[in-house]
């Protein structure tokens, strides 16, 4: 196997599976079967799945979720999406260059009689949302279908190596992503009345109040539900910069994918834009899967992100500049390097602040879109319709469980359930559990420097409680009515007992233990810690960071060790004098020569920038027929074919109405386009059944 692979992670288990082989450009290469064949070829090093037929750009993978086309190639003579296309022996593959040719077909199949199924719930995503209203409507014993379109449940659950916050007691609040997907699946699969379809993608809404469903991804079924739960998630938005169409630019989630959930590692040097929870948690399991981190740019003032990730990122050597912004990607046929700027407070790049910095990838987290097309449609139909989790609104995993617990019970109700309560703090807690990252305060160092003192590194108000739930004395407290709260110690330094739960079990990786015992001028302090051991065990020294990510010294490390249910995380004890011991809140990970700009920037076109990246539509295009008095959308698709590609204009309409506000038109005088049917890419095979002879597929 290559070196594109991951073999050891410190939270993954590496599992057991079989190889085979395929052919690439008459090239034979092995993959692991049933994996995607995305996923197979960038394990062999190869990004360029193929050209664009307009101009012959180079194509790799962008989303991995199914949402653009980008990452089509001809696999036995048809034209696919290799991320959601799973890699089987002997398999023929070619890049997909310029427009696929259609296969023959020779005769008219026979077509086979489309089943049609009568469900009470048809739930439509089978994430965090779908998953927990799942397990309430099965209490209840109401007949329910949960259809997904991957192969795994879970959403984006499954690859969330790090622990989640929020409420212990009502979300899994200190549990891995990972971990909470597998136990809803357990719970969903518990229950008789939930019937489980994976690898099955709704495909359209009728007007008859049915629901066209790929079961399977085989055979063509048409649901009828007494009620629909739209639980869809998010997709990932994009931006406008020269070379955003580069093998090399990623979406955070296809990362992460590729990463966590299939173990593959798609790049060696990575520059992260955007600085909300998704990028800066995208950053941490790049470090985790030893993939170096250069950089991270956020155009606004401060990350939107929980202050917790930033400062993890800060604390192990990855810089991140805030007020920046990427100029461009740069590089032939990938990635090569990156330019950024700082911006002034119009988001303007400001001349002479350009810096560009050595990389092979670029990974896009600037924000997500509530996949809520289907709940339009339904709503439009007549369809008793619910929507909860990023499809209703953008939040964090945590409140998309609870907000599936609300709306389980909710449609039990509707459906004659009509005994079924919903306390009303039901509803309060989803309000704190959406609850964007609140005030931030000065770090408080304890005054008091004698036994053992927890020191917590969390200085703004998030949802979060795993650590008042994990001392075994109750030691650490945080209102219970609203976890937003910061926690506090409410011992003295003789009452800890040095169990280190507090230390490993933080979803922030943000409590440290300083242990002034056995030396209280040299004290001992525990540091969680969540990398391969290996290389702190061959050296003597490590490099201490502050919370801010300002190195305060070179320190023996005494031990590594793990607690008892750590789950994963170890502890690493260093000396340290006592004047800043209680300052040390984590240890760097990666060389600071990792993150040094070039000597010189590498300049950029503000206009040859890729606005449409289905039809290869440039930002220039669109700014000439603006200035040529063009105000109206659909002329613009006319003229430009921008939002008519495979993605059906999902990325790029908000960036032309962008242009357009940048160019000093308001929203007002703009025509907007046309609504494009709702549709998914399915093959024509599917209408035809089992009956299609292979020729025809």
């Amino acid at each position: 196997m290559s070196d594109y692979r991951i073999h050891e992670h410190p939270i993954l288990t590496i599992p057991v599976r079989k190889e085979i082989t395929f052919f690439w450009n008459d090239n034979l290469l092995s993959g692991y079967e049933n994996e995607n064949i995305s996923s197979a070829l960038i394990a062999n090093g190869i990004n360029i799945f193929g050209h664009h037929h307009k101009d012959n750009s180079p194509q790799g993978i962008f989303c991995a979720n199914g949402q653009c086309a980008q990452c089509m190639v001809i696999a036995n003579g048809k034209p696919v999406k290799s991320c959601m296309t799973t890699l089987k022996q002997g398999m023929t593959i070619t890049p997909a260059n310029g427009l696929p040719t259609l296969p023959l077909v020779n005769s008219v199949p026979k077509m086979k009689k489309i089943d049609e199924i009568e469900t009470d719930v048809l739930i439509i995503g089978g994430g965090p949302t779908g998953m927990s209203s799942a397990i309430e409507l099965g209490e209840f014993g109401i007949d329910t279908i949960l259809v997904d379109d991957k192969n795994l449940l879970g959403g984006k659950l499954v690859f969330q190596t790090h622990r989640f916050f929020g409420s212990t007691q009502a979300v899994y609040a200190g549990t891995r992503g990972i971990d909470i997907a597998k136990k809803l699946e357990d719970e969903v699969r518990r229950y008789p009345s939930n019937h489980i379809w994976t690898n099955s993608p709704a495909l359209a809404v009728f007007s008859d109040q049915k629901i066209g469903i790929n079961r399977n991804g085989s055979e063509y079924v048409l649901v009828k539900p007494r009620t629909i739960l739209i639980a869809t998630g998010a997709r990932e938005k994009f931006l406008n910069f020269k070379g955003n169409t580069l093998p090399g630019v990623f979406g955070a989630g296809a990362f992460q994918t590729l990463v966590n959930r299939d173990l593959v590692k798609p790049s060696q040097k990575l520059f992260i834009i955007g600085g909300g929870n998704v990028g800066l948690i995208a950053g941490y399991h790049a470090l985790q899967a030893g993939i170096g981190v250069v950089g991270l740019v956020e155009a606004l003032p401060k990350c939107g992100g929980y202050k917790v990730h930033k400062d993890k990122l800060v604390r192990m050597g990855v810089p991140i500049m805030t007020s920046h912004t990427i100029l461009s990607a740069n590089g032939e046929d990938k990635v090569e390097s990156v330019t950024i700027a700082e911006v002034d407070k119009f988001f303007k790049p400001i001349t002479g602040t350009e810096k560009s910095y050595l990389c092979d990838s670029v990974l896009i987290a600037v924000g997500l879109d509530s996949v809520n097309e289907f709940y339009l449609k339904a709503i439009g139909y007549g369809i008793k319709t619910f929507i909860g989790g990023d499809a209703e609104e953008i939040a964090e995993a945590s409140a998309a469980i609870f907000s599936g617990k609300i709306r389980g019970r909710e449609i039990a109700k509707t459906l004659g359930n009509h005994e079924i309560e919903i306390p009303k703090s039901w509803y309060r807690t989803a309000e704190i559990l959406k609850s964007k990252p609140g005030v931030e305060i000065e770090e408080y160092i304890p005054e008091y420097q004698e036994g053992v003192i927890p020191v917590f590194h969390c200085t703004q108000e998030i949802p979060c409680n795993p650590c008042s739930t994990l001392c075994p004395h109750g030691l650490i407290f945080i209102d219970s009515k609203d976890i937003r709260q910061l926690p506090t110690f409410l011992g003295n330094g003789y009452c800890c007992e040095v169990c280190e739960q507090c230390v490993v079990g933080c979803p922030g990786l943000a409590i440290t233990l300083v242990d002034y015992r056995k030396d209280p001028l040299q004290p001992i302090i525990s540091i969680p810690f969540e990398f391969k051991r290996e290389p702190l065990e061959s050296i003597n020294r490590v490099t201490a960071m502050d919370t801010e990510g300002n190195s305060i010294g070179k320190f023996e490390v005494v031990s590594i060790h793990k607690t008892k249910d750590s789950d994963r995380t170890s502890v690493v004890h260093i000396e340290a004098p006592r004047e800043i011991a209680t300052r040390i809140a984590g240890i760097q990970i990666q060389d600071d020569l990792i993150t040094h700009p070039l000597d010189q920037y590498i300049s950029h076109i503000g206009d040859d920038t890729i606005v449409c990246r289905c039809e290869r539509v440039m930002a220039g295009e669109i700014r000439s027929l603006i200035h040529q008095g063009y105000r109206d959308f659909n002329e613009i698709k006319a003229v430009t074919r921008a939002g008519m590609g495979a993605c059906g204009g999902k990325t790029c309409t908000t960036i032309i109405k962008r242009i357009f506000r940048e160019e000093g038109i308001s929203d007002e005088e703009v025509t907007d386009q046309t609504k494009r049917p709702l549709f998914m890419e399915v093959p024509l095979e599917l209408f035809a059944g089992s009956d299609a002879s292979e020729e025809t597929l």
